[in-house]
C-alpha cells in the first residue's frame, strides 16, 4: 500500500513541478510520477548536503517540489524537456 501512496504523491509533486517549470503540456502522467519520485529524492539529498532538514509535512512537500523543479531544469538543459 505504501508504494501506491508514493506513486500518487510522486505524481502530484511532478505535476506541480511541471506547472512551475511550464513543461506541463509536454509531460504525461508517467513522466510526472517519475519526475516526482526522482526529483523528490534529489531534493532531499541536496537538502541533506546543505544541512537543511524538512521538519514537517509541508516543508517536506516543498523540498520534494524543489527537487523535482531542479530535475526538470536539468532535463531541460539536456534537451529532454523544453520550457514554453
Amino acid at each position: 500500500m505504501n508504494w501506491i501512496i508514493s506513486l500518487i504523491i510522486g505524481g502530484i509533486v511532478g505535476w506541480l513541478a511541471s506547472i512551475v517549470m511550464k513543461t506541463n503540456a509536454q509531460m504525461g502522467w508517467i513522466a510526472n510520477v517519475l519526475v516526482g519520485i526522482v526529483g523528490s529524492s534529489l531534493g532531499f539529498w541536496i537538502a541533506g548536503l546543505l544541512g537543511i532538514t524538512a521538519g514537517g509535512r509541508i516543508a517536506g512537500f516543498l523540498v520534494a517540489i524543489a527537487g523535482a523543479v531542479i530535475l526538470i531544469f536539468i532535463l531541460g538543459k539536456l534537451g529532454i524537456f523544453k520550457r514554453g
